[in-house]
């Protein structure tokens, strides 16, 4: 069955998110006449000029509260509707989770981008790191506007890739010219190496490529120090080996590890610190309910916690 595309533009206020929507709907290249439903869940400085659309295909719905957005209410939203696609301008004070648990069945994520006003973006990261990072995390391109000249591309960088490497970095000038982000971002350690060897301070990184490129590690070795976890669920051979990491502050704090199979049911003991090496495949496995990285270990000796032993991207 085919999914309705969904679009989602998020950020916080005055990031441009209702602009650029604006843009889009007046674009016959983008709007051609497809059957749009366009969901607002915050109000702000700029309204959508719905008499400026190309043609009469487009309806607009306030979202007024978060405890709204539920899978029922949606699909009754569009019961008996032709709808070809939606479009979510998200407000950038709720929680990304409630919009993904919210979407229909039949309702896929296209496209899920992030706006930011260039000059205020660092200052909303400081005050309100969980929720810049929560918008940033699944998102595929943000978007910085309103780029002064002097704006510190670095700091900005450093930002995003401490959340996500696979978005996009775009700048958006006043002038209307857009640049996008060349910065070279090279990992701290060799994914070409016939051993990949993860140092202490580089776990929350490499955990992060591997979850997000986990094709591009399939069979290679890799040693790492890692904290034993048990799950019942787990054949007597396995257990699983990682660490928690902490993406931007306590309260995100999460267990980050990878299902590790023995050739022996003589397993290190619970909650105890192993340099583990092993190869790695990509492949099913029930405690992933989908594809996962499943290290087979060669090797394991007991190690000493590291110094700092939540794992960090700073």
């Amino acid at each position: 069955m085919n999914k309705i595309p969904v679009y989602i533009f998020t950020g916080f206020l005055e990031g441009g998110k209702t602009s650029i929507i604006q843009e889009s709907l007046n674009d016959e290249k983008f709007n051609s006449g497809e059957k749009t439903l366009v969901l607002l869940c915050e109000e702000g400085e700029i309204e959508l000029d719905s008499s400026q659309f190309w043609g009469k295909n487009v309806t607009i719905y306030n979202v007024e509260d978060k405890e709204w957005l539920t899978k029922d209410n949606l699909e009754t939203l569009i019961k008996g509707k032709k709808i070809d696609r939606v479009i979510i301008e998200y407000n950038g004070m709720w929680d990304m989770q409630t919009l993904y648990n919210s979407l229909p069945t039949n309702w896929g994520i296209y496209q899920n981008m992030m706006f930011a006003d260039a000059k205020t973006f660092v200052n909303y990261n400081n005050n309100m790191r969980q929720l810049t990072v929560d918008k940033i995390r699944d998102c595929e391109m943000v978007v910085l506007n309103r780029t002064p000249d002097n704006i510190d591309k670095y700091e900005i960088h450093k930002i995003i890739r401490g959340i996500t490497r696979r978005a996009a970095i775009v700048y958006d000038y006043p002038d209307g010219h857009v640049e996008y982000d060349e910065i070279e971002d090279p990992l701290p350690f060799d994914i070409n190496a016939p051993i990949i060897e993860i140092a202490d301070e580089d776990y929350a990184l490499w955990y992060r490529d591997l979850s997000e490129n986990m094709n591009e590690y399939n069979g290679k070795t890799v040693k790492f120090k890692g904290l034993v976890a048990t799950d019942d669920r787990l054949p007597p051979n396995s257990i699983v080996i990682g660490r928690p990491i902490m993406t931007c502050c306590v309260d995100d704090i999460q267990y980050g590890g990878l299902i590790s199979v023995f050739k022996t049911n003589n397993l290190p003991k619970n909650e105890s610190w192993v340099t583990v090496k092993g190869t790695i495949k990509i492949e099913k496995h029930k405690l992933y309910r989908s594809q996962g990285p499943v290290l087979y270990v060669d090797a394991t000796e007991f190690a000493v916690a590291p110094k700092q032993v939540v794992a960090t991207f700073y």
